[in-house]
């Protein structure tokens, strides 16, 4: 079979024959523009493809933020008794859902502090450093300031969300989260 579509044959630009041409010519006997030549077809097919699953990612983000307005405020929960915890000391808890592990710090006598567990960068569980004032994630070298949460070092641009407690003669209770929008 005969193909008589002169695009579908790549002719040297010096029109010798394929055994006069030189040895790279051999190697790569395909002239660039034939190289990215795509079919309008093509094009269409990759464009509402692309398309689609841009519409879908942001038909997921609108659900997504749309849930987590739904949700509403989240409940009052007591995590420890005052004399559970020692100066100098962390409990891990979950809150608000039992999926979202957070850490409870006792910095002072009067003082505590809570965050989320999980880094702002790839979610890794972060570990409290009491001499150091930091709370270190392990995986990628992400420090963040225990007084604020705020990312130090590493690769984590934004801080730790902040656990809001309320202490009370009977315990320390979670009343809400706070997301910091940087």
């Amino acid at each position: 079979m005969i193909d008589s579509d002169p695009e579908l044959h790549t002719v040297p630009p010096d029109r010798r024959s394929d055994d006069q041409q030189p040895r790279w010519r051999r190697d790569f006997p395909i002239d660039w523009p034939q190289d990215h030549y795509v079919a309008r077809r093509d094009f269409t097919k990759f464009l509402c493809l692309t398309s689609f699953a841009f519409v879908v990612g942001q038909c997921s983000i609108a659900y997504q933020n749309w849930r987590r307005k739904r949700r509403g405020e989240p409940p009052i929960v007591k995590i420890a008794d005052l004399e559970r915890l020692s100066v100098g000391e962390a409990l891990v808890f979950s809150y608000p859902i039992e999926s979202e592990p957070c850490l409870l710090l006792r910095i002072d006598e009067t003082k505590f502090l809570a965050y989320s567990q999980k880094c702002t960068h790839l979610a890794c569980a972060v570990t409290p450093s009491f001499k150091e004032g930091q709370l270190l994630c392990p995986c990628h070298k992400g420090h963040f300031d225990m007084a604020n949460g705020r990312a130090l070092a590493g690769p984590p641009r934004r801080p730790l969300p902040r656990i809001t407690l309320q202490v009370r003669r009977d315990g320390i209770y979670a009343t809400g989260v706070e997301r910091a929008m940087t």
